[in-house]
């Protein structure tokens, strides 16, 4: 089995972050084609920057698809993930909608921890998409700067675990959700300092996408997520243009 991971942002080493976490819980003969975006933001911290990021997923997606069995994108919000299930016929899953969901399974109620409160508007939205609302007990985020996206979990791992623990206590939450893909990889070494479970959005991702193809569910025929029909374009990536208009 061969799974997607994309990275649609330009910084590899949150790649690097994001391709560990998938790999730490992948099953044995799952590979990992991790990818980064050749061309964007260095993260994606709203929702302009999400939109730029999804049409940068659909090109991905487009260059891969015929050599994976599924595909992650990897980037809290999932940029284009409704897109790319319209348009694409293999297993797409979005990191925030994996990481919710699991959440979902281990608690009644869930909190999201994240490194920015400038994410924290976008995220409620993106929460509102996935129709969860009403399990989510708080967002929190943290009120410090940061020197690098790619090591802020290194630089305020302490903070990110009190706050954590704080949300399970003050706000209920039953399960605590690590979001952004710079914090990849943190609920596995921090799991025993939380008091309640902690979801790597990373890792469920890829156990969500084994399952998908392990299902092997068929692409709809009717409905909002069947493939569109052809249709021309003009100054698109080839192999995109080419698939849209079904060559």
């Amino acid at each position: 089995m061969k799974i997607l991971v994309l990275n649609p942002n330009t910084t590899a080493s949150v790649t690097d972050r994001i391709a560990a976490a998938a790999r730490a819980a992948a099953a044995p003969g799952t590979e990992i084609v991790a990818v980064t975006a050749p061309r964007g933001l260095p993260y994606i911290a709203n929702r302009a920057e999400a939109v730029l990021g999804g049409a940068v997923v659909l090109e991905m997606l487009a260059e891969h698809q015929h050599t994976v069995d599924a595909a992650a994108i990897a980037a809290f919000g999932d940029p284009a993930l409704g897109g790319a299930r319209e348009l694409f016929d293999i297993p797409i899953v979005g990191m925030t909608e994996a990481g919710l969901l699991t959440a979902c399974m281990l608690g009644r109620s869930f909190a999201i921890v994240t490194f920015s409160a400038g994410l924290v508007s976008w995220y409620r939205e993106c929460i509102e998409w996935h129709g969860l609302e009403r399990r989510c007990a708080a967002i929190r985020a943290l009120d410090a700067g940061f020197a690098s996206v790619a090591d802020v979990q290194d630089e305020h791992r302490a903070r990110l675990v009190a706050l954590a623990n704080k949300t399970a206590a003050e706000d209920g939450a039953d399960v605590i959700v690590f979001s952004g893909a710079p914090l990849s990889g943190l609920a596995a070494t921090v799991r025993d300092e939380i008091a309640v479970p902690v979801v790597d959005c990373a890792a469920a991702a890829l156990k969500q996408a084994e399952a998908l193809v392990a299902l092997r569910p068929r692409k709809p025929q009717i409905g909002a997520f069947r493939r569109p029909a052809a249709k021309s374009s003009t100054g698109l990536a080839p192999k995109l243009a080419r698939w849209i208009a079904r060559e």
